[in-house]
């Protein structure tokens, strides 16, 4: 390695960034041992990696981190009090007691921070990515990952995308040969993980991620050039974990001796053997400056220790599991005669919110020429452009992770899903990743989930599930179910205007069946906000989506029934105050949904009714919901399936009581 293109005090600043890291490290492993900190994620060994890339990468830059990443953190000259708060769980650390170690992030340092699901953080990358290409910054993105999460879906899917998409995107794999106690050879059969470049269409290099110089250089490299030509690289960088994944799992699981042959190429004291050679430092440096790390880390240790811990605070906690948002309504222009199907009103309001929202980026299946499988999105390419309409691969996973990227980097994101059911595939990344981030470190997700959900259309267990209640149950997100094409405009615009995470169900069979009145131009409507539909004294029917039809029709072929039919509209949050004050007046209530019975909401629902209401109650609470089989595909079956059949029998029998 040449050495004489530095000056001498880069290549000392160098060893000053490799060095500090270490320093920070065997102090934790003492405060661990203490009961200061209860986990440690060791990069003992790997510090060459983090240090390299990170001084390779501008400080404008984002990057992306994962366990083994100390060196990112100090080398971006993170205060060590607030890293050492961090670690300790104190209120004045990055997360605020509500997350541990290296699972943060911080615009102050264009540091992103991993969840424990390995692997998410590269879709997240893509995003941060695609936006400096949509805003032409010439910045490139690094994302760290392991050898042990390449076996994740999320490491295919994310190169994958950044390939199709041309991304500025380096992918480090930090290969230190085992995941957890399990070795590479258990994990993979490939030699290289730069081999599997040439699967993606992408360049990639193998380096020695143990020679600090080699890590720097090569990333200095490859981000000069995609800065200036956006594109994808992935460079695998060949190290070893000296420690265990933690420190309480150690490392008996290591053969006898390769802890000792590894330590040979430690890129500490190697890359300060190169600068001893050179006289570019002396022992006298060395022990000087690692005397003063020592010192600093006392220090803002010291002042970490004496902050107190966090104090409880139950208002704090449920106000920060979402952005702040005043949920403003926008009245509608009416005009009178001017209906639209449902699945019209849905394209007209995306195509306002694409005016109303310069930075909105839609991403979907077939969404761009095909115009989306509904023909939703059809027309849109044609008049924004393939920046803001953009077709995706088949990586739910990877498309949602981009869409947070994208909201960290400033714009917002529509993600259509195909069908409500195929959601699973991105499902963690919506629970885990743009759910939490607020909570975790005030990075709101900006994000709209379009899902076409429901049954009624003969298409088969996989296309026609009722999925939303795999979501109420997760705080963090709203859940919006419109059940007419005005209230569908109305709270879809909203949701693009709510800078949280909304899941936003469109029932299929209602696309092209139902026509209303929908206002023009732009409005918005609340969300927690019901609707009643039908006002009555004898009972109360509390539902939402398709169920609101099916309980119009039965009303209508029943007027001597004189019900409160509410239709709930948004499920996170849900209308609770009207809903207790109908039961309080007719003390009945059914509720009725089209998901299956167990796990369903309504369940939510009918807890709350028979807590707070119970003394009003003249009969007991009544459910109706679908069956609790997969939805099946002949029409008969499905019929069966349904609970229209038991809606009749039910309400008839609340009303008799």
């Amino acid at each position: 390695m040449n050495l004489q293109k530095y000056t001498p005090e880069q290549l000392q600043g160098f060893y000053k960034k490799l060095l500090l890291p270490r320093v920070i490290e065997e102090r934790m492993l003492i405060s661990l041992r203490q009961g200061k900190i209860s986990k440690w994620f060791s990069s003992w060994g790997q510090e060459g990696i983090s240090v390299g890339c990170t001084l390779a990468m501008n400080p404008e830059e984002y990057m992306l981190t994962m366990h083994r990443n100390l060196g990112v953190f100090t080398s971006r000259d993170i205060p060590l009090r607030r890293l050492f708060s961090q670690f300790q769980g104190k209120e004045n650390g990055f997360t605020k007691g509500r997350d541990r170690s290296f699972h943060f992030g911080t615009h102050d340092y264009k540091i992103v921070g991993m969840i424990s699901h390995l692997g998410s953080q590269m879709g997240v990358a893509d995003g941060i990515a695609l936006a400096n290409k949509l805003k032409k910054n010439k910045q490139a993105c690094l994302v760290f990952t392991g050898d042990g999460g390449a076996s994740e879906g999320d490491f295919h899917e994310s190169i994958n995308v950044a390939a199709v998409w041309q991304l500025p995107v380096i992918f480090i794999v930090e290969n230190n040969q085992w995941g957890l106690s399990t070795p590479s050879s258990q994990q993979f059969r490939m030699k290289s993980f730069a081999d599997k470049g040439i699967g993606y269409g992408i360049e990639a290099v193998s380096i020695d991620g143990n020679d600090f110089m080699e890590v720097y250089e090569t990333v200095s490299q490859w981000a000069e050039e995609i800065r200036e030509n956006p594109r994808p690289v992935l460079i695998e960088c060949n190290s070893f974990r000296m420690r265990g994944h933690e420190e309480a799992s150690g490392t008996a699981y290591y053969p006898e001796g390769l802890i000792e042959s590894w330590e040979e190429k430690d890129p500490l004291p190697r890359f300060e053997a190169q600068l001893l050679e050179n006289n570019i430092i002396d022992q006298e440096f060395i022990e000087a400056t690692k005397a003063e790390f020592e010192k600093l880390v006392m220090d803002e240790l010291a002042i970490a220790d004496a902050e107190p811990k966090v104090v409880p605070n139950r208002e704090k906690e449920l106000a920060d599991m979402y952005a702040p948002f005043e949920n403003e309504v926008h009245q509608p222009k009416i005009v009178e005669d001017r209906e639209l199907r449902f699945v019209d009103a849905i394209a007209e309001a995306i195509q306002i919110a694409m005016d109303e929202h310069p930075k909105l980026v839609l991403m979907g299946q077939d969404i761009a020429d095909y115009g989306g499988v509904f023909k939703i999105t059809d027309g849109l390419l044609a008049k924004y452009g393939e920046d803001r309409v953009r077709n995706t691969p088949l990586c739910e996973a990877a498309i949602v992770g981009s869409a947070l990227g994208l909201s960290i980097s400033g714009y917002k994101a529509m993600v259509e899903m195909q069908f409500s059911d195929f959601v699973t595939e991105g499902f963690n990344q919506i629970v885990n990743n743009l759910a939490k981030s607020h909570y975790r470190w005030q990075q709101n997700s900006d994000v709209v989930v379009r899902m076409p959900t429901g049954a009624g259309v003969a298409a088969g267990p996989y296309h026609s599930q009722s999925t939303e209640a795999w979501f109420t149950h997760t705080p963090g997100l709203k859940v919006v179910y419109p059940s007419t094409p005005e209230d569908a405009k109305g709270l879809l615009l909203q949701a693009f205007a709510d800078p949280n995470p909304v899941m936003f169900f469109e029932h299929k069979k209602l696309y092209r069946t139902l026509k209303s009145n929908v206002p023009e131009g732009y409005y918005t409507l609340p969300f927690g906000k019901a609707r009643f539909h039908k006002k009555g004294e004898d009972l109360t029917i509390v539902t939402y989506g398709l169920g609101v039809h099916w309980a119009l029709d039965l009303l209508a072929e029943n007027p001597e029934i004189k019900a409160d039919l509410i239709d709930l509209r948004t499920l996170v949050p849900w209308d609770k105050e009207a809903v207790i004050e109908s039961v309080k007046k007719t003390g009945k209530v059914l509720v009725l949904h089209e998901d299956v019975e167990i796990g369903g909401f309504g369940g939510e629902i009918s807890a709350v009714i028979s807590e707070v209401c119970f003394e009003y109650l003249d009969a007991p609470v009544m459910r109706v919901a679908s069956m609790n089989t997969a939805v099946p595909f002949d029409a008969e079956l499905e019929k069966q399936f349904l609970p229209t059949k038991e809606l009749e029998e039910k309400l008839l029998r609340l009303w008799k009581y």
